[in-house]
C-alpha cells in the first residue's frame, strides 16, 4: 500500500492517492483541477483510477472529479446529503470500498460543512489513517460558516460548530491514538484560522496539540470556533455550487481562453476591469486605464476571486508569456477561467502612479487620508496608523465612495502586496482627483516602530 499526498502551494491544498500494489488499482481524494498529475502518477505504477472521493463540495478550489470520472470510468463517491448533479455512489457513514488489502469507510462528520465526510483507511484489518478532508486540520478545525447562503443545504455557523464539536469528540477522537491524519488543507488556507504547517499528524499528537481536540464546553468551543475566522472570498459559494455540478475539462477550457499580442488600449472594452499582474514597480511605471494590480504571487488565486467577483469578465495580462500561461491554468483552479475576456503580455502603459512621499508621510501623516486594506481581525489585533480608514481588500471596490477625496490618500496593508491592489483600485476610481499612494513595503517599518 502507498499514500502519495499531492499539494498545491498556491490553495494550500492537499490531495491523495491511495495505491493498491497487488491490485495495482487507486483510489483519489479530494482531487485539484488539473487531473495530470494523478493520471502522471498512475502510469508510474501502471494502476488503474478506480475511484474518486469528494470530503464535501469544496469552496476554495475546484475539483477535477468529473473529469477523472470521464475519462477513467472511476467511481465518484460523496455523501448523499450533497446533492450533486454528477453521476456517483453514495459514500455515506458505514459505507465501504474495498480493493486490495485496503478498505476505505466513511464517518459523517458535518461541521465544516452539512456533508462533510472523512475516509478511515484499514489495511490488513488494522486502522492507519483518516483522511479528515476540512473537518480536522493540523492544530485546527474546519471553520462552520462557509454554507450559511450557499449549497444545497445550508446551515448557521452555529449550528454547524456544535456538529463539529460531536464530530470530533465522537468520531475522530475516538479513533487509535496512531492514526495518521491527513487532511485537505495545511497553513495558509481561507478554510480555518490557526492550522499548523505539517501536512500530518496522528490522532494522539492533534489529541495534545490542537486547541479544538481539549476538554473544554460545547459553548466554549462554538464561542472559539465562530470568533475571528477569516474573512470569505467573493469565489467560495461559486466553488461550492460548481463542484456539487462538476467542473468542465481542464485543458481544453484553458486552451479556449483567447490570447492577444500586442493588443491596442484602444480596442479593448473600457467597461472590462484589466487584472495587472506585474510587479508593483513596473506597474506603477505604467499600466493601462483601470487597471486593478494583484500581483503574481503565492496568493494571486485567493486575491483574485476577492476583488473579482463570479461571472465578471476581467483581462488577464502579465509580464511575460511563461508567467502569463501558467496564471490562466492558475486562474482555472477557482474557476474563474471562464471569465477571462482576454489574456496577454504587457510591459507598460500610459497610467503611472506617484511615488510615495515617505519622508513627508512620515513627519505629517495627518496631511493624508490613510486606508487601511487589511481584515477587520488583523486591524482588532493591532491598528498601524491613528486615524485610518478601515476598508478589506475584498470589500474595496463595493465600498469605494466611502474613501474620502480631500486629502491625498496614502494605502497599507501588513506586508505590501494587498496594498498594491489596494492603492491601484483607489487610484482608478479617484487618481484624477487626487494623488493615491502605495506605502508598500515601507509599512513593515511602521509596524517594528510601534514595537
Amino acid at each position: 500500500m502507498i499514500i502519495e499526498q499531492f499539494k498545491d502551494e498556491f490553495l494550500a491544498h492537499y490531495s491523495y492517492a491511495i495505491v493498491s500494489e497487488c491490485e495495482q488499482k487507486i483510489v483519489l481524494i479530494d482531487p485539484s483541477r488539473n487531473p495530470e498529475p494523478y493520471y502522471e502518477f498512475a502510469k508510474q505504477f501502471e494502476a488503474e483510477i478506480i475511484g474518486v472521493i469528494e470530503t464535501h463540495p469544496h469552496a476554495d478550489f475546484v475539483s477535477s472529479h468529473l473529469e477523472i470520472h470521464q475519462h477513467t470510468g472511476a467511481t465518484i463517491y460523496a455523501h448523499s446529503l450533497t446533492g450533486v448533479a454528477y453521476p456517483f455512489t453514495p459514500f455515506d457513514e458505514g459505507e465501504e470500498i474495498n480493493f486490495g488489502k485496503i478498505k476505505l469507510k466513511s464517518l459523517h462528520t458535518p461541521g465544516h460543512s452539512p456533508d462533510s465526510i472523512s475516509i478511515v483507511l484499514e489495511h490488513n484489518g488494522q486502522d492507519k489513517a483518516v483522511f479528515t478532508g476540512d473537518t480536522l486540520f493540523i492544530g485546527d478545525c474546519g471553520r462552520p460558516d462557509l454554507r450559511e447562503s450557499v449549497g444545497n443545504l445550508q446551515a448557521k455557523r452555529e449550528e454547524l460548530a456544535k456538529k463539529m464539536f460531536h464530530s470530533l469528540r465522537d468520531k475522530m477522537m475516538k479513533l487509535d491514538d496512531d492514526v495518521l491524519v491527513y487532511p485537505a488543507h495545511g497553513s495558509g488556507t481561507l478554510c480555518g484560522k490557526a492550522l499548523s504547517t505539517a501536512n500530518s499528524s496522528t490522532i494522539g499528537a492533534e489529541k495534545v496539540g490542537n486547541w479544538s481536540l481539549q476538554e473544554m464546553t460545547e459553548e466554549d468551543f462554538v464561542k472559539e470556533l465562530t470568533t475571528d475566522q477569516p474573512f470569505i472570498p467573493k469565489y467560495f459559494g461559486f466553488d461550492v455550487d460548481l463542484n456539487r455540478k462538476g467542473a468542465a475539462e481542464f485543458k481544453p477550457q484553458i486552451e479556449k481562453v483567447k490570447t492577444i499580442v500586442n493588443p491596442d488600449p484602444e480596442s479593448l472594452n473600457p467597461a472590462i476591469v484589466v487584472v495587472d499582474t506585474r510587479p508593483e514597480n513596473l506597474f506603477k511605471e505604467g499600466h493601462l486605464p483601470g487597471a486593478i494590480n494583484i500581483v503574481y504571487g503565492k496568493k494571486f488565486e485567493t486575491w483574485l476571486g476577492s476583488i473579482v467577483k463570479p461571472a465578471e469578465r476581467f483581462y488577464l495580462t502579465a509580464a511575460n508569456e511563461e508567467q502569463l500561461q501558467e496564471l490562466i491554468g492558475r486562474t482555472a483552479s477557482i474557476g474563474y477561467e471562464d471569465f477571462i475576456e482576454a489574456a496577454f503580455v504587457t510591459h507598460t502603459g500610459d497610467v503611472i502612479m506617484p511615488v510615495m512621499p515617505l519622508e513627508y508621510f512620515m513627519a505629517s501623516p495627518d496631511d493624508f487620508t490613510i486606508i487601511d486594506v487589511r481584515n477587520e481581525n488583523e486591524v482588532k489585533k493591532k491598528t498601524v496608523f491613528k486615524g485610518s480608514l478601515n476598508i478589506p481588500l475584498g470589500e474595496l471596490r463595493e465600498r469605494i465612495k466611502e474613501v474620502p477625496a480631500g486629502k491625498p490618500i496614502v494605502v497599507h496593508c501588513a506586508g505590501g502586496s494587498r496594498s498594491a491592489a489596494g492603492s491601484s483600485i483607489i487610484a482608478a476610481e479617484l487618481g484624477a482627483e487626487i494623488p493615491v499612494y502605495d506605502l508598500g513595503g515601507a509599512v513593515r517599518d511602521f509596524n517594528q516602530a510601534e514595537k
